[in-house]
C-alpha cells in the first residue's frame, strides 16, 4: 500500500474534485462514513454515549459528518467547537448548518471546564481536532482537550491522524491524543506510520473515500509499506555456491562479534558459502563460535585491524565472490578506513557498506555514487547524519526526505536502520518496514541485519529486493525470538539463531504470515 506526503494528499484530493467530479461534500460524507463504520465494528453506537469534538477546518467538518451520522443511528453525542464556526468553509460550514438543524447538542467552548465531566464519562470519543497540517506546538484549549482525551476511560477514535501529530513526520508536537483506533483518509500518511505518530495511532484504517485507484495507486508517489516478496525456490539440483558466495570484511581486535554475527546470518538466512576476511588474531576466535565461515586471515595494524597491506590480496577476492559486505566491526584505524575507500572505488562486485565502512566513505560520497557495480548502505541514524551531514534531531524529522535525497545522490540502496526502517531506492521510491520490535535495539543486531540482506541476494532476489526482503525477514526473525525469549534481554544471537525457523515459517505460509501477522493498516 502507498503512503501520502501531506501536500500529496491535498493534490489527490484536489484532482478527485478536479478530474472526476467527486465533490467535496461527498468526500467528507465518505470519510465521516468510513469512522462510523469503524465505531460500529469496534464499539457499537445505539445506546452509547459519544463526545466528538471538532476544530475549525476540515477535520472538524469531518466530526461534524460523524456527529449527525452517530445521532441518526441511535447514539447520545454531544459536540464541543473548540473555533469559531466562522472558520468552517464549503463542505465542513454546510454541515456545521445541517448539524445545526438537527436535535443534537453543538457548542462553542473556549475553556475545558464545560468539556470535563462529557468526556469522562463518554463511552466513545471521536477526535477530530486537527488534520494533517498541523506544524506548530499545540497550545491552549487545544492542548487541554488533548490530555483530557488521554486521561478519559472511554474509547478514542482518531480522524486522520491523531490530533497533536505531524501528519508529514510523525512528530508529536508537544502533545498528541492516544487513540485507540485511527481512520485515515485516502492512503495513510507518513506520520501516521512513523514514529512515535504510529504509536499513538491504535489500530489503523484506511478509507479510500472513493478515490480511483488511479488516484492512490499512481507511480508518482513513491512511498509505500515494504510488502514482502517471493523468496526463490531452493532447487533440488544445487551446491553451496548455487545460493551466493559473500566476502565479508569486518572484524579488529576489539570487535569480534560483529564479523561473526554478520557472517554466519548469511548462511543461517540461507546464503551459500561465507567468507570473511578479517585480522588473523581474532580468526581462531571467530571460527570457534561459527566454524561453516571460511576464514581468510589478514596482517593486522598494531592496534588490531586489517592492516592497508592486504589491498592487492582482498581486491582480488573481491572479484571471485557475487556480493562483498565491508564495514561490520571494522574499527576507525587510519589504515582499515583506507582500505574501505579504495576497495569501494576499485571493485564492481555488488557491495554492501555497513558500520565503519559507512564512516569511511561518508566525506567521500563521490566513490560511492561513481562505483559501476550495485551498493548498498546500511545506516542507523547516527551515521545517517555523517552520510547526509545533518545533525540527528533534523533526519528523525524528515526520515523518507532524506532517504529518498541521499539514495538519489549517492546513486544507492539506503536502509535507514530504526524502528520501521526504511529502504530508499536511487529512483525516490522508499518501502517502510512494519517486522521487528523493541527488544531488538541491541548490540548486533545490525551485523544480523547486514547477513541476511547479503543471503536475499545469495538466494537470487534483486540487489533492491534483497535489502526489502532482508530487513522484512530480519524484522520477522526478531518476532519470532520474542515469543521465546520476550523483548528484555534479546540479544542478537537470539535473533540470528531465529533465522532457520523463520525462512521455513516464511516459505511455508508467505500469505498468511504477510496478510494475518503483518497487515497493520485495515481497509475499511
Amino acid at each position: 500500500m502507498k503512503l501520502a506526503r501531506v501536500d500529496e494528499m491535498r493534490e489527490l484530493d484536489r484532482r478527485a474534485t478536479a478530474e472526476f467530479g467527486i465533490s467535496e461534500d461527498l468526500l467528507m460524507e465518505n470519510a465521516g462514513q468510513a469512522v462510523c463504520s469503524v465505531i460500529l465494528q469496534e464499539l457499537g453506537i445505539l445506546g452509547n454515549r459519544f463526545v466528538v469534538l471538532c476544530g475549525g477546518g476540515n477535520n472538524g467538518g469531518d466530526g461534524l459528518v460523524i456527529a449527525r451520522k452517530i445521532h441518526s443511528n441511535g447514539g447520545e453525542v454531544r459536540v464541543f467547537l473548540l473555533d469559531d464556526e466562522d472558520r468552517f468553509r464549503g463542505a465542513a460550514r454546510r454541515n456545521f448548518e445541517i448539524v445545526s438543524r438537527m436535535r443534537l447538542q453543538a457548542s462553542r467552548v473556549d475553556s475545558i471546564e464545560p468539556v470535563i465531566a462529557e468526556v469522562l464519562h463518554a463511552d466513545g470519543i471521536v477526535d477530530a481536532v486537527f488534520g494533517t497540517g498541523l506544524v506548530r506546538e499545540v497550545e491552549g484549549i487545544y492542548r487541554d482537550v488533548i490530555q483530557l482525551i488521554n486521561m478519559s476511560p472511554g474509547i478514542v477514535f482518531s480522524v486522520d491522524v491523531p490530533s497533536g501529530i505531524n501528519g508529514a513526520t510523525g512528530e508529536v508536537m508537544g502533545v498528541a491524543v492516544r487513540a485507540d483506533y485511527t481512520v485515515t483518509f485516502g492512503l495513510p500518511k507518513i506520520g501516521n506510520m512513523l514514529y512515535p505518530g504510529h504509536d499513538h495511532c491504535g489500530e489503523l484504517y484506511v478509507s479510500h473515500i472513493s478515490f480511483p485507484p488511479e488516484l492512490y495507486d499512481s507511480d508518482a508517489i513513491k512511498a509505500e509499506i515494504n510488502a514482502p516478496l517471493e523468496l526463490p525456490e531452493r532447487v533440488r539440483d544445487s551446491h553451496k555456491g548455487t545460493y551466493g558466495k559473500t566476502l565479508f570484511i569486518a572484524g579488529s581486535s576489539g570487535y569480534l562479534g560483529a564479523p561473526y554475527f554478520a557472517a554466519l546470518s548469511f548462511l543461517r538466512a540461507g546464503g551459500g558459502l561465507s567468507y570473511l576476511a578479517a585480522p588473523g588474531s581474532i580468526c581462531p576466535l571467530v571460527a570457534s563460535k561459527g566454524s561453516e565461515i571460511v576464514a581468510v586471515p589478514q596482517s593486522e595494524t598494531s592496534s588490531g585491524s586489517i592492516a592497508f597491506t592486504n589491498k592487492d590480496e582482498l581486491l582480488a577476492l573481491c572479484r571471485t565472490v557475487d556480493m562483498v559486505v565491508i564495514g561490520p566491526g571494522l574499527s576507525l584505524d587510519n589504515e582499515a578506513q583506507e582500505l574501505v575507500r579504495e576497495i569501494v572505488a576499485r571493485v564492481d562486485t555488488p557491495l554492501l557498506i555497513d558500520g565503519d565502512g559507512i564512516t569511511a566513505v561518508a566525506e567521500h560520497p563521490t566513490i560511492v555514487r561513481d562505483r559501476q557495480g550495485g551498493t548498498i548502505l546500511t545506516p542507523h541514524p547516527g551515521e545517517m547524519a555523517r552520510i547526509a551531514r545533518m545533525e540527528i534531531s533534523e533526519i528523525t524529522r524528515n526520515k523518507v526526505d532524506v532517504v529518498q535525497r541521499t539514495a538519489e545522490e549517492l546513486n544507492a540502496i539506503v536502509v535507514l536502520k530504526g524502528a520501521h526502517s526504511l529502504v530508499g531506492c536511487p529512483d525516490r521510491r522508499v518501502f517502510l518496514n512494519v517486522t521487528g520490535n523493541p527488544g531488538m535495539a541491541t548490540a548486533g543486531s545490525g551485523d544480523v541485519l547486514t547477513g541476511t540482506i547479503a543471503a536475499m541476494y545469495g538466494l537470487g532476489l534483486s540487489l533492491e529486493d534483497a535489502a526489502r526482503m532482508g530487513v522484512f525477514i530480519h524484522g520477522f526473525a526478531g518476532d519470532v525470538a520474542a515469543v521465546d525469549k520476550g523483548e528484555d534481554g534479546m540479544t542478537a544471537q537470539d535473533i540470528l539463531e531465529s533465522l532457520p525457523e523463520t525462512m521455513k515459517m516464511y516459505r511455508d505460509n508467505s500469505a498468511e504470515i504477510s496478510e494475518n501477522l503483518y497487515e497493520s493498516i485495515f481497509t475499511v
